[in-house]
């Protein structure tokens, strides 16, 4: 059974322009978001956004439809590109590391969760939520996005990092925790 995605990919493949215009106007938005989660300066993310299309044409070949789909593979590319050039332009920036002995202490996810649901309509913790994540780095911002906003499953995320689910799963976790601790040292 040859279906039009199949179609889509061998003609992606062959280079026709149609197609490669089809896979910008289908994919373009989800892409941009991805690599503008990351990269904060509009010029760059558009810098990147532009690269991101252009690996994903060159590596059209490599494409398998059995390990992703291809919006969880454009997705794929876009992190780790945009990944790579915030640290190619931020090699310096240092970040709050997990594992501390203050975070061992910290409450479980349940404490964390209960939290955020007594108070989800509280603009003021939906904007101390806001700050806390602009002091984690980008791949867990771009972690947690792909989980809360975009609803993406642990396994495509742990496709798009490189990862496997378990780990996003502990990710997730240490990031919740690392976000509590983050608004509650803000608020004290």
């Amino acid at each position: 059974m040859y279906n039009t995605d199949n179609i889509f990919i061998e003609q992606l493949r062959r280079g026709e322009r149609n197609a490669c215009q089809r896979l910008v106007s289908d994919y373009g938005y989800a892409v941009f978001q991805m690599v503008r989660r990351i990269v904060v300066r509009q010029e760059d993310a558009e810098e990147v956004y532009q690269d991101v299309f252009v690996k994903a044409l060159q590596g059209i070949g490599n494409y398998d439809s059995r390990k992703a789909s291809l919006a969880t593979w454009l997705n794929r590319i876009a992190y780790h590109e945009a990944l790579n050039f915030v640290r190619k332009r931020h090699p310096n920036i240092v970040y709050m590391e997990e594992g501390t002995s203050y975070e061992r202490r910290m409450t479980n996810d349940d404490d964390f969760n209960d939290t955020l649901d007594e108070d989800a309509h509280d603009s003021q913790t939906i904007q101390a939520l806001e700050n806390a994540m602009e002091k984690l780095p980008p791949h867990e911002q771009a972690i947690v996005t792909m989980f809360y906003y975009d609803d993406m499953s642990l396994a495509d995320i742990a496709y798009v990092t490189g990862s496997i689910p378990t780990t996003v799963g502990s990710q997730l976790c240490r990031i919740r925790k690392k976000l509590y601790r983050i608004i509650k040292t803000t608020h004290l």
